[in-house]
């Protein structure tokens, strides 16, 4: 399969090694400091592009993807106010885009892990949930994307939660989401549902970029072969 990097920052290097090891090749690599471009003919030969940049970059990285009739894989957040607009791009001009807030496998079971809590705690008027998140200090949006994800697989499980806040609740219906930024953490995310008399805690901490990589990998091996708006659901089939 030939790939195309857009962002060879240390996730698009990461990316590329995996990548290779599983036989595909990269042939374009587009990034602030490169002469690759959308324009090229490598580019415009790709497969599939795999998007990790920054949220001001991303939605005309998307554009210029499509106009190149190359499927895209992404996994860049703080855009999303532009997500209408993309899967609507999807359904009515044919194109294919995979985006996930966190590709790893992992991260993915701890989605499924905290919507299936959530059902369980809906019943427990006594428990408020919360959230922690630390990520490294180059990480621009805060809460993560994944934070939000997690976020709103609460509210849609349970009844008396309605919104997200930064930092603290403004009042009873929100999940207060605190956001650390540290050293070169890649990720770590913690619920806790805490009453009076106990709390219960879930956590997921990832030990490198490597996991978050192969997922990016497997997502765009399955964007190549398939059509529309793809999320880690279709690929993962949970």
């Amino acid at each position: 399969m030939k790939i195309a990097l857009i962002g060879y920052g240390k996730m698009g290097q990461e990316i590329e090694k995996i990548a290779l090891d599983r036989g595909h090749e990269i042939v374009s690599k587009i990034d602030i400091s490169s002469k690759d471009s959308f324009a090229d003919d490598a580019f415009k030969s790709a497969n599939v592009a795999i998007e990790f940049t920054r949220p001001e970059a991303a939605y005309d990285n998307y554009i210029k993807c499509f106009e190149a009739n190359v499927p895209v894989v992404s996994g860049t957040t703080g855009w999303l106010d532009k997500l209408t607009d993309i899967q609507d791009r999807c359904k009515n001009d044919k194109q294919t885009f995979f985006y996930a807030s966190n590709f790893s496998l992992g991260v993915n079971i701890f989605f499924e892990l905290n919507k299936q809590l959530a059902r369980i705690m809906n019943k427990m008027e006594e428990y408020n949930v919360s959230m922690e998140e630390v990520h490294h200090t180059q990480k621009l949006d805060a809460p993560s994307g994944t934070a939000i994800t997690l976020a709103e697989g609460i509210i849609d499980n349970v009844d008396g939660k309605t919104d997200w806040k930064l930092d603290k609740e403004e009042n009873t219906s929100d999940i207060a989401i605190k956001a650390i930024r540290e050293g070169q953490v890649p990720g770590i995310h913690t619920i806790k549902y805490e009453s009076s008399v106990d709390e219960i805690i879930i956590h997921h901490s990832a030990k490198s970029r490597k996991g978050f990589a192969l997922g990016a990998v497997l997502a765009a091996e399955f964007a190549a072969k398939n059509n529309g708006y793809l999320t880690m659901n279709d690929l993962l089939n949970f």
